[in-house]
């Protein structure tokens, strides 16, 4: 939807200049807007609170992807079917904290023993260290992406999604801001929103990763198209009914607070301060 609202001239309707740029590291978008080196950046939920949580003075003000992406993923050797096939398996993960916490919690969910299951860290070659048979599953890959990027070679993955299997539900991409630019730019990031909702308007109708691959032109021009398709055909982008774009449930929010608060990841156990909704289209001052 921000490729597709920068193309179609949906910034500069709202009299905003915006230049997107591609961080290769993607714990820096937080970092860079906590600093005011960006006013507006996409994160993650888990990352929000993990920032805010080290000090960063950083806020969430809409949700871009409404639910979880994060998956367990597998193939068809591997015999993983459901989280209790897990039982004597090696999975992959990033190394990130709150991954473990994810595969803790699934395990508990499904009366596994968290000590029959050889978790490694496998940076963020998740993929190849599944075709290579370095882990039997991998945990941190996306339905929209990975397993879309194994379905295109033919592997006949299987996906098990987080917050069907015992991680509370949580928005997975979110737009990031400092706490000093959502009061003071208030009006520039509703504009900014509202353009987006728009630019994804503009997607579902008319379906196009040309300005995505212009912008990144070592992109799969066949995976972006499929990881889009599904992002569009389940809804992904959409709020609940009734709701504005890019809304964020507060009980949600909280509910996946307290999940890392549980797992000894965060100090608050919910999210106040963490979101708001208050500078979405049609809201707040």
């Amino acid at each position: 939807g921000i490729y597709a609202a920068q193309a179609d001239g949906r910034f500069k309707q709202v009299g905003l200049d915006v230049k997107i740029r591609t961080p290769s590291d993607p714990a820096a978008p937080i970092r860079q807007v906590a600093a005011g080196r960006a006013d507006l950046a996409i994160s993650y939920e888990p990352e929000v609170l993990r920032a805010r949580n080290k000090g960063l003075k950083v806020v969430s003000v809409g949700a871009l992807v409404q639910r979880p992406l994060t998956s367990i993923i597998s193939l068809p050797p591997a015999g993983i079917s459901t989280p209790a096939d897990l039982a004597g398996k090696r999975l992959g993960t990033a190394g990130i904290d709150y991954q473990h916490a994810f595969l803790q919690a699934i395990l508990r969910h499904a009366g596994v023993s968290p000590s029959s299951v050889k978790e490694r860290n496998v940076g963020f070659n998740l993929v190849p260290a599944l075709l290579t048979k370095k882990v039997d599953a991998i945990l941190g890959g996306y339905f929209n992406y990975e397993a879309v990027d194994l379905k295109l070679r033919k592997k006949k993955p299987h996906v098990i999604v987080v917050d069907r299997a015992g991680v509370p539900t949580y928005n997975e991409l979110v737009f990031v801001t400092s706490e000093k630019n959502a009061k003071r730019e208030g009006d520039a990031i509703r504009s900014f929103l509202g353009a987006v909702a728009r630019g994804t308007r503009d997607l579902r109708r008319h379906p196009d990763v040309r300005p995505l691959l212009a912008a990144n032109p070592d992109l799969d021009a066949k995976l972006q198209r499929a990881s889009v398709k599904i992002l569009l055909d389940q809804h992904l982008f959409d709020p609940a009914k009734g709701r504005p774009f890019a809304y964020q449930d507060p009980a949600a929010w909280n509910a996946f607070a307290a999940f890392m608060h549980g797992a000894g990841l965060i100090r608050a156990s919910n999210a106040s301060g963490a979101f708001t909704n208050a500078r979405l289209p049609g809201q707040g001052p």
